[in-house]
């Protein structure tokens, strides 16, 4: 079991973040329409899952528009997933908005289950967050294995924007 930070303190995850060469595990989400997603639903493309603990929170809002940004000079068998717990009409809400004017990245929520989260390792398993995910960042490349792997130590952090990128665009 791996363990962050959350202002300082210890916030224990269930399980691992799947390591670099090793095949990610598929998984069910919803989008901002309520439709369910897999690994399949983005086949042949290169993925970039930044899995955040909600938008509504400046760092993580932060990090999806930064992604949201970089997605612009992507070709176009590279796709940006962010993850999180956040609720589909709030992704929608979030995106929709004028301000943040996210049409780059495909937002997924686990609103119907938690397997994502315990599948990739970034589940908070105590604390006043226990039941929403970590910071991560991973690249799959086009047949779903890791190329780049970063677990932020601190939820409160950004990640390395351009080791994850340089990732996504060398494979």
């Amino acid at each position: 079991m791996a363990t962050v930070t959350l202002h300082g303190d210890a916030v224990q995850l269930h399980g691992e973040l799947p390591a670099v060469g090793s095949a990610a595990p598929d998984f069910r989400l919803v989008d901002r329409d309520l439709n369910d997603v897999s690994l399949d639903t983005f086949k042949d493309a290169r993925k970039l899952l930044s899995i955040v603990p909600s938008l509504d929170t400046p760092v993580c809002a932060t990090s999806t528009e930064r992604f949201n940004q970089e997605a612009g000079g992507l070709d176009a068998k590279a796709v940006v997933l962010v993850v999180s717990a956040d609720l589909p009409f709030a992704m929608k809400r979030y995106c929709d908005s004028a301000a943040s004017g996210m049409e780059r990245v495909v937002t997924l929520s686990m609103m119907r289950s938690r397997e994502f989260a315990r599948d990739y390792g970034v589940l908070i398993t105590e604390g006043p967050l226990a039941g929403i995910t970590a910071r991560a960042v991973l690249v799959l490349d086009a047949g779903n294995t890791v190329v780049h792997a970063e677990l932020v130590p601190d939820v409160g952090s950004e990640p390395d924007y351009a080791a994850a990128l340089a990732a996504l665009r060398a494979e």
